[in-house]
């Protein structure tokens, strides 16, 4: 199966060399790697740079943007860059981080799994964080959600949820769009990559509201933000993070932001995750 890369980097000197150099060493290679510097103010080009002109599969492109690290769109717009280089001939397409250590057998096991059913439309390993001089897996999210540091997409499956959402919430709701449309979501546990900077560790204070904005913009409801919000929390040990996703959810409400789901895969959405719960608690 032919697959495409693109990896959207911002001022990420201290994670580029291993986490490209885990790209080249792969058992199985791209058909190609696009980089997306994205306004960096490091020397995240001259990495880019040495392998780039080392490796013909690896290109390098630059898009200037705001410097400030924001969740949502900022990625995703550097990701539709890196895309339109591309000619639009693969059979998948990934969007990875650039702070990231895949192990050497990752795409051959990850193409294997989509090898394994037509229907799978998403697939990806897991990502592990380092704590206390050894790694373990980073747990904001159940191992079959393929995160979005290391998403793999089936172009037919990606062509059906209407690309990448530029918003906040665009990493849980493609999954949720491609379950809508009949796909499969698939994870290969075995997979543990590297995540050399932990999920929220570069967000700005004025992020700390966007989790309950992702909400809204899904049509979760109020009642399924205040259980999904305590389960975030819990998992963050921290209370904070809960009322700022109900003031974010509100926030968004009184402003009256654009929904990222018609009212059709909105009713989907909330269907799911109350079976998911109910099942969960053996109501199901």
């Amino acid at each position: 199966m032919d697959f495409c890369i693109i990896i959207p980097a911002h001022n990420e000197e201290a994670c580029l060399e291993r986490c490209l150099k885990s790209f080249v060493e792969q058992t199985i290679l791209p058909r190609k790697i696009v980089v997306v510097n994205d306004g960096s103010a490091d020397g995240t080009q001259a990495i880019i740079d040495y392998f780039s002109e080392n490796y013909s599969f690896i290109e390098g492109i630059y898009k200037q943007s705001e410097k400030m690290h924001s969740p949502g769109a900022k990625v995703v717009n550097a990701f539709y860059e890196g895309l339109e280089t591309l000619d639009g001939d693969f059979d998948l397409i990934g969007k990875f981080d650039a702070d990231l250590i895949l192990p050497p057998n990752y795409f051959e096991k990850v193409l294997q799994l989509f090898s394994s059913d037509a229907r799978i439309g998403v697939a990806g390993g897991n990502l592990y964080i380092e704590k206390d001089e050894h790694w373990e897996y980073e747990n904001i999210s159940k191992k079959t959600k393929v995160r979005g540091p290391i998403k793999l997409y089936r172009k037919e499956c990606l062509e059906d949820i209407g690309g990448l959402k530029k918003s906040i919430g665009w990493d849980t709701v493609d999954e949720l769009l491609a379950q809508y449309h009949g796909w499969k979501i698939q994870t290969d546990s075995s997979l543990h990559v590297k995540h050399l900077k932990p999920t929220g560790k570069v967000y700005t204070q004025a992020a700390r509201y966007k989790q309950g904005e992702a909400f809204y913009k899904m049509r979760y409801g109020f009642l399924l933000t205040l259980i999904a919000s305590s389960k975030l929390a819990l998992k963050k040990r921290s209370f904070a993070y809960f009322l700022n996703c109900l003031k974010g959810y509100r926030k968004a409400k009184s402003q009256n932001l654009e929904y990222i789901v018609s009212v059709e895969e909105g009713e989907f959405i909330r269907n799911l995750r109350w079976r998911n719960i109910k099942t969960k608690i053996g109501l199901a």
